[in-house]
């Protein structure tokens, strides 16, 4: 049955925030017969398929077969992608203009954030019983609630030479218009001639905290603090004149994700032996270098739990490691029909020819000739289509989680991913044939033999 890419358009469409992927991605493995653990609890495991939501951000599922010392496999990605932060206290004003102080979270292309509606996601935290009893809830406004306009070329003519944006100034998004009271105590439109008042329930909160407040329902004195992030609302589409590619926010990199949860229900549904695992990393965008990210203790710590639980030995843990094979799944660069010269000379990955097997000696990708093999020969069996990436010399590439997750946790690792075009942009470019293939290997890498 070929592929049908709207599973993944709606995917990308629930996942708007961190948050919001490991929740959408933790109902698709508990509808699909997973069940749910927690880090604070000790692990009864035996043969099953279970998943543990990690901080909110990060998402660790894993499927035990009848033989748990038969093989170890890890697939991995990240929640996180280049977006708008809101910050701490965000209103300002400007000549009754409201505005949200905000900061970019990972590289984005800033130009590609202007004149689009943006909605908000993320979690907004509320007081408990004490300090440590605490309710988080999740956010998703699913409506444009700001917008970063451009300036009007006639008071920039050069606009069209390029642009620098000053990322403190620029890049801040307007919300609404301000509000001042009248003699009566009500609000309205700082406009003389029509004052459309409005009635000011909450003086003594911002407009965002009372915005905030009436997504969660509750009152402003309640929130203590939040982690919001700014998405574009266009939803993703098939495009093309023969409907060859995909245009989507967020393709970095919820097509891994998406690949990566499709191969561990599958390990569910065939049982497959061994210990098969799949983990959704955040921070990747930033550095790793977090509780919840792929350059710290977290994977290590959740394998040895995992085969603590089991009744194995740290000595015999070390070996499993040792023969276990890991796929870092991240997004590659495409060759550009209009910059063909920024592509490497002899690896051209294009567009619908399959996914990247992503290549480079100062290790940026994790992997080695044997491990290079081994997914070559995983993508024949399993009827993948997959080409070779490789950064062209004088342009040095990004780096990704795969060579950090092997160093913290020592075992065969190649870095893997669908190809890109306008990589960090507020809207991304795939081609429609892509998800595919990168579902069939995940598919055979953590469901088959």
């Amino acid at each position: 049955m070929k592929f049908d890419n709207e599973q993944l358009l709606k995917y990308i469409g629930a996942c708007t925030s961190p948050y919001h992927t490991v929740d959408t991605s933790l109902q698709m493995l508990l509808d699909s017969g997973f069940t749910e653990l927690s880090l604070e609890d000790e692990w009864q495991l035996d043969s099953g398929s279970y998943v543990v939501n990690v901080f909110g951000t990060t998402l660790f599922a894993f499927h035990i077969g009848k033989k748990p010392e038969h093989t170890l496999r890890i697939a991995s990605a990240h929640t996180d992608f280049p977006a708008i932060r809101v910050k701490p206290n965000p209103i300002t004003s400007v000549k009754g203009y409201t505005k949200l102080n905000v900061e970019m979270y990972g590289g984005l292309i800033e130009n590609t954030w202007l004149d689009r509606p943006l909605g908000a996601a993320g979690t907004v935290v509320l007081k408990g019983d004490n300090a440590f009893d605490v309710d988080a809830v999740l956010v998703d406004t699913k409506r444009p609630i700001a917008i970063v306009p451009n300036l009007a070329i006639h008071m920039n003519r050069s606009v069209n030479d390029g642009v620098k944006l000053n990322r403190q100034k620029e890049m801040l998004p307007i919300m609404m218009m301000d509000r001042k009271k009248d003699d009566n105590g009500a609000r309205g439109f700082v406009d003389n001639r029509n004052p459309s008042l409005f009635p000011d329930t909450n003086d003594q909160y911002d407009e965002w905290s009372t915005f905030l407040a009436d997504e969660v329902d509750c009152d402003p004195s309640e929130i203590l603090s939040y982690e919001m992030t700014l998405y574009p609302t266009e939803q993703g589409c098939v495009l093309g004149s023969e409907g060859d590619f995909i245009s989507a926010p967020r393709l970095d990199n919820l097509t891994s994700c998406f690949g990566v949860l499709s191969g561990i229900i599958q390990a569910r549904k065939h049982n497959a032996n061994g210990v098969r695992c799949a983990i959704l990393f955040d921070n990747e965008e930033v550095g790793s270098r977090t509780k919840q990210g792929g350059a710290g203790m977290l994977l290590p710590n959740l394998i040895k739990r995992v085969y603590d639980a089991l009744g194995y030995s740290n000595q015999e843990m070390d070996s499993f490691i040792s023969k276990g094979f890991m796929i870092s799944s991240d997004v590659a660069h495409g060759l550009h029909p209009n910059y063909p010269e920024k592509n490497d000379i002899t690896n051209i990955p294009v567009l619908n020819k399959g996914l990247a097997l992503k290549i480079a000696c100062s290790q940026s990708y994790a992997g080695d000739a044997r491990a290079i093999a081994i997914v070559k020969g995983l993508c024949e069996e399993a009827d993948a289509e997959y080409q070779i990436y490789v950064n062209r010399s004088d342009i040095p590439g990004g780096s990704t989680v795969g060579s950090i997750s092997s160093a913290m946790l020592p075992m065969r690792t190649i870095d893997v991913g669908l190809p890109l075009l306008a990589m960090h942009s507020a809207r991304e470019l795939m081609g429609a044939n892509d998800q595919e293939q990168l579902n069939r290997l995940m598919n055979h890498f953590l469901g088959g033999k």
